[in-house]
């Protein structure tokens, strides 16, 4: 810790004493207490709590001493359940603000959590970052008089950012979601023999020029919300701008080589790579996420959940291991007399496997062995087991996910009543 004196230090929650010694706090699970370590004035530990003793050197924190207790049990024996007789919705929030999230509780709990969320459609918001207004709070103090341009820039950043913040952003939003949609009509569109007929030049070329316009609207979109963003290296590494970037460059590179090579250029690969650039502009189709909760929930859903992803492909891979050498066996390697050609080896039995595991069943290769059947029974009855084990942890975060989200947009939502009441 750079601030206060002494070897310990004390944590005063509603009244309840807790000491610990400096280089705990370093690494303390509760990020809101870790964030003392790096305090370097008394200013910065009144960002993280809400009163300090320099004589005692003691931090006073104004939240729920019980719940707090609870979550100590939580630091020490690594076990997190709610407090009895206490709203979870309301132990949710302490466990926010302390910086844990709903999947530190223990399993029970978690369902718990979820049914009451479902139930309420309520979600308790992580705490804004030092520095950045919570919504409906501008003008109380936060930022210094005078500081217009930097409220104008804000103002700037949640219209391109938030789509129900004002109705500016919801005016961009729309306008946005009408050039995805019809850059995705030309692409399909052009896709057709007679749109690439000799006679239908001229429709080729109107195609040509709406995708411009489309593109010249998402790269002006995109080159403003990075003008406007607070920190230019977190926008680049963001998802959805990585996205946008997937989707704008290709075209760049495309009307690039279509210069320097021709449109009926002879070089066969030139020609490939221009096709799978233009086909690149699929991605545009994940720009709607960044207007619809749907899509966002999916997204960061599968962004907490990648440890139950990596789980079930490694289930899904030892599976197709283990019943690909054992189909390629029972069907091509005992040589009975009734050789299945379709099984000639294990890569070609993988196929096999996979589309039985997941229930698909093409019917291009199936065994023909008494053994080779019932192996294929126990394949399919295990894949359905296999694949149902990690959906339940999916299932809530993905409801976590969701009201989160939810809860989000609703809060822009009523800054936007607000706006219209002023």
């Amino acid at each position: 810790m750079n601030f206060g004196r002494g070897p310990s230090v004390v944590l005063n929650v509603g009244g309840t004493r807790y000491s610990f010694s400096r280089e705990v706090l370093k690494d303390f699970p509760l990020r809101r207490v870790s964030r003392l370590h790096g305090c370097l004035s008394e200013q910065d530990v009144l960002e993280v709590c809400d009163d300090y003793d320099r004589e005692r050197n003691e931090y006073f924190f104004d939240r729920h001493s019980e719940a707090f207790g609870f979550i100590m049990l939580y630091v020490r024996h690594g076990h997190l359940r709610f407090v009895p007789h206490m709203c979870e919705l309301s132990f949710y929030n302490e466990m926010i603000y302390w910086g844990l999230e709903g999947s530190h509780l223990d399993y029970c709990c978690q369902r718990r959590l979820d049914d009451r969320m479902s139930e309420t459609c309520t979600y308790y918001a992580a705490e804004e970052p030092p520095g950045e207004p919570a919504g409906g709070l501008e003008g109380k103090g936060r930022r210094p008089t005078g500081a217009e341009g930097g409220k104008w820039l804000e103002r700037m950043r949640r219209t391109f950012e938030e789509p129900t913040s004002s109705v500016a952003a919801q005016i961009l939003a729309t306008v946005s979601i009408l050039f995805v949609i019809v850059s995705m009509v030309v692409l399909c569109a052009s896709t057709l023999p007679e749109w690439r007929a000799p006679e239908n030049r001229s429709v080729e070329e109107q195609s040509r020029i709406i995708e411009a316009i489309c593109i010249g609207w998402f790269t002006a979109e995109c080159i403003v919300r990075f003008i406007v963003s607070k920190n230019k290296c977190e926008f680049v590494r963001r998802p959805l701008n990585i996205i946008d970037l997937l989707a704008i460059t290709p075209y760049y590179i495309s009307v690039l080589m279509t210069v320097f090579t021709g449109e009926n250029s002879q070089l066969q690969r030139a020609g490939v790579t221009l096709r799978v650039l233009r086909m690149m502009r699929i991605f545009w189709v994940i720009k709607l996420a960044r207007h619809f909760i749907g899509l966002q929930t999916l997204g960061l859903t599968l962004k907490r959940c990648y440890r139950e992803m990596v789980m079930l492909l490694v289930f899904i891979c030892v599976a197709m291991a283990i019943f690909s050498a054992l189909s390629q066996l029972l069907e091509n390697g005992l040589d009975l007399g009734t050789k299945n050609k379709d099984y000639a080896s294990i890569p070609a039995a993988c196929w096999w496997v996979i589309i039985s595991m997941t229930t698909v069943g093409y019917g291009d290769m199936c065994p023909i062995t008494v053994p080779g059947r019932i192996l294929g029974g126990i394949c399919v009855v295990s894949g359905i087991v296999l694949l149902a084990l990690p959906i339940t942890f999916i299932y809530h975060s993905f409801v976590q996910c969701y009201h989160e989200l939810k809860f989000r947009s609703a809060r822009y939502s009523r800054s936007l009543s607000a706006e219209f009441l002023n």
